[in-house]
Order: C-alpha cells, then sequence, then structure tokens
C-alpha cells in the first residue's frame, strides 16, 4: 500500500501530470466569463432581463467544436508544434478578448460586449479542442488516470476563480479590474504551454483537409464494437447527468434549504468532493484497468443516487444533504476521471483533436436533452421516485459496459504505428 501510494506521488510530481493540471485550470477559466459571470454583471448594471437571457446562447460553440476541429488536426503552427502551437493562438486570443470585455460599459456598448463574448466563447471552444488533443498525446497509458483527475481539478478551481471569486472582487474593486485580474489569470495557461513537452508520439497530421474531416470518422467506425462504444459514451453518465439536472432545485424546492444553504454546500463542498473524487480516482486508476475502474466509479455514482432518493423520503436534513452532496460529488468526480480517460484511450494521435472533440460532445448528449423529462417525473410521481429511476438509468451503460469489457482498450491508443 505504501509502495502504491509512493508511485502514485511520483507520477503527480512529472512535468507532463503539471502541464496538464495548468491547462486544465486554462480551459475552464473562460467559461464562465461569457456566461454566468457575465449575466451577474449585466444583473448588477440592471441590463433588461431579455438580453441577459441572450447570454445562454453564447455557449453554443461548446456544442458545435467539433465542426472546425479537423481544422485543428490538419493544419499546423509554425512554432512549438500541432497542439502547442494552437493552444499558444487561442490563449493569446482569449487574453486580449477578456481585456476587451473589461473595457466596456454595458449600458453604452451591450451589443459589441455580447459580441466579443460570442468570440470568447468560440476562442474558449477552440482552447477546449487545443488542451484536450495534447492531453491525449502527451499522456502514457498509465498516466490517463492521473491525467483526467488533474485537469478536472484544475478545470473547477478555475470555474471558482472566475464563478464565485470573480462576484466577490467585482464588489470590491469593480467589473473592468475583475475581468482584467481574470485575463492575467491566463497565464497559468501560456505557462502550461510553454513548459509542455512535445509528445513522443504526436502523430502525423491528415495530408488534406478533406482526409481530416472524413478519415476520423472511417477509422473509429472500422474498429471493433465501434457503435456499441458510442452507445457506451452516451450511457456511462447518463443517470449521473439525469440526477444532477435538478438536485439544486431539489434541495431548494423540494426539501427547502436556502440559497445560501445550498450554496455553501451544493457549490462549495460539492465542488470539494469533486476535486477528491477525481484525485482519489486517479490514485486508484494506478492500480485498477480500466475496465475496473469504469465498472466501479460507474456503480459508485449509481447508487449515490440512492441516497437523495433517502434524502426526499427523511426530509430536511442539513446533515443529510451535506452527506448526498458529498457521497454523489466523490462518486461523479471519480466517474469523470474514469471517463476521461476512457475517451483519451479511444483517440488515434493522428485524428486527437476531431475524435475527442466528437466523442465528448457525444458524451454531453445525456445533459442536454433530460432536463424537460426529469422535469415532468418530478411533477408526476415525486422526488424520492425520481431519484430512484436515476439509479435505474445508470444500470444500461454498466450492463453495456460489462459486455465490453474486452473490447475496451488496454494498455495504449488505437493508433497505426502501435
Amino acid at each position: 500500500m505504501i509502495q502504491s501510494m509512493k508511485t502514485s506521488w511520483q507520477l503527480y510530481m512529472n512535468r507532463r501530470l503539471l502541464v496538464t493540471m495548468l491547462l486544465g485550470f486554462s480551459s475552464g477559466l473562460p467559461l464562465a466569463l461569457s456566461g454566468g459571470t457575465l449575466q451577474a454583471w449585466l444583473a448588477d448594471v440592471d441590463i433588461d432581463i431579455r438580453a441577459i437571457g441572450l447570454v445562454s446562447l453564447l455557449g453554443l460553440p461548446y456544442t458545435l467544436k467539433f465542426i472546425w476541429s479537423p481544422l485543428m488536426d490538419r493544419f499546423v503552427p509554425p512554432y512549438l508544434g500541432r497542439r502547442r502551437g494552437w493552444l499558444l493562438i487561442t490563449q493569446l486570443l482569449l487574453i486580449v478578448l477578456i481585456v476587451l470585455i473589461g473595457m466596456l460599459s454595458p449600458h453604452e456598448q451591450l451589443n459589441l460586449i455580447l459580441l466579443l463574448a460570442f468570440c470568447l466563447a468560440f476562442v474558449s471552444a477552440s482552447q477546449d479542442i487545443g488542451v484536450d488533443a495534447y492531453r491525449t498525446d502527451l499522456l502514457a497509458a498509465r498516466e490517463r488516470g492521473m491525467g483526467a483527475a488533474l485537469a478536472v481539478g484544475g478545470y473547477r478551481l478555475a470555474l471558482l476563480c472566475t464563478g464565485a471569486g470573480a462576484l466577490i472582487i467585482a464588489g470590491q474593486i469593480g467589473w473592468q479590474l475583475t475581468y482584467w485580474c481574470m485575463a492575467a489569470l491566463l497565464s497559468i495557461g501560456l505557462l502550461g504551454t510553454l513548459l509542455g513537452p512535445m509528445p513522443e508520439q504526436p502523430g502525423e497530421p491528415p495530408p488534406t483537409l478533406r482526409a481530416a474531416v472524413v478519415e476520423p470518422f472511417q477509422e473509429f467506425l472500422q474498429r471493433r464494437s465501434a457503435l456499441l462504444l458510442l452507445l457506451l459514451i452516451v450511457l456511462y453518465k447518463f443517470g449521473d447527468a439525469f440526477a444532477g439536472t435538478l438536485t439544486i432545485a431539489f434541495l431548494i424546492q423540494g426539501l427547502g434549504f436556502t440559497t445560501t444553504e445550498v450554496g455553501m454546500v451544493g457549490k462549495g463542498f460539492g465542488l470539494a468532493a469533486t476535486v477528491a473524487g477525481a484525485l482519489l480516482g486517479g490514485i486508484l486508476m494506478v492500480r485498477l484497468s480500466l475496465f475496473r475502474a469504469l465498472m466501479g466509479f460507474g456503480l459508485l455514482q449509481a447508487v449515490t443516487n440512492l441516497v437523495f432518493a433517502w434524502l426526499a423520503l427523511a426530509g430536511k436534513q442539513y446533515w443529510g444533504m451535506v452527506v448526498a452532496v458529498g457521497l454523489e460529488n466523490l462518486a461523479g468526480g471519480m466517474g469523470t476521471a474514469a471517463f476521461v480517460a476512457l475517451l483519451m484511450a479511444l483517440c488515434n494521435h493522428r485524428y486527437t483533436a476531431t475524435q475527442f472533440a466528437l466523442l465528448s460532445a457525444l458524451s454531453a448528449v445525456g445533459r442536454v436533452f433530460v432536463g424537460p423529462p426529469a422535469g415532468e417525473m418530478v411533477h408526476w410521481f415525486g422526488w424520492a421516485p425520481f431519484f430512484g429511476v436515476t439509479f435505474l438509468l445508470a444500470l444500461p451503460g454498466l450492463v453495456l459496459l460489462w459486455y465490453l469489457r474486452s473490447a475496451l482498450p488496454a494498455n495504449h491508443a488505437p493508433d497505426d504505428d502501435h
């Protein structure tokens, strides 16, 4: 056990994993600045609610990033290689855009702010493509679990900085300086890009743009059980996503907790539990096969949904909320670490940007479409049956995972040169 912990610590200390954490932070940093934090700024200065509602549309590039990801597979910038070159370009653009947004007045230049915020979301989604591709190309097979864990931890920490952190300091120094401070934090991402080593097996870029668009699909679909693997991507976190879409509403509306209580436990403590779960999952994955990690962590995700069903039956109990939120986020962080490791293992290094963007977009299908049916289910059957059903909805993905256990990547990504 002591030797295992020593090995895990040595893995965490290597340069590749340090860079992965820094780039995870950089990836999460711009998200709220074109989303929730921007909405808070506009609301704080009494902008019309109809204009504030438009902000939600600015997140569209994050769901469509697979459309232009082939460009980042095909073309190689003249410096730092294919992956880090694109990262440097996107990070410099992000700094400029965030600084420009902070210089503007919502009352006088609202349309320009919204336009720049859309550009910010587009460039941020492009950075995500580069970060995911570089991490996948960079990490060795045994580092994927820890790499995913550190990326999740860095990403969540960035969301805390640009979410709650930005709201707190905006009340002290104003919104312009707040946005400029957030732009300065992107220097962490630049540091990760400049410190990052070249991948040992970066893969050759596709020879033509047509090849960059078509070949990632062809290569994946020619694999054993390709369609079932795609279905697994959709189903693995489906039950978790179904429950998560209404968890906050359950705590406030269903149990009667205050927004302050839910903010402290559901957001603050929940964030800490997610990061802890991701790190714990990464440590355990040093000793576990990918299949065992996915199965074990997936079972934990499913069972923790039943804790919310118990809480719905037990009624309002503060300690019960702490336990339910803590366990759900701990298991969710562990499952996310294993799931991101799976996505990395499924990518061919030649088409990493496109294949990872497509797989991650596919994994978001559950989160996008579960809201309306979840609300209807609670309306008709109540909270406890709802969380019971989310447990059952997690089982098909685990059954499929068991069926596909021999088709899962074992030791390396499916590259032509292996």
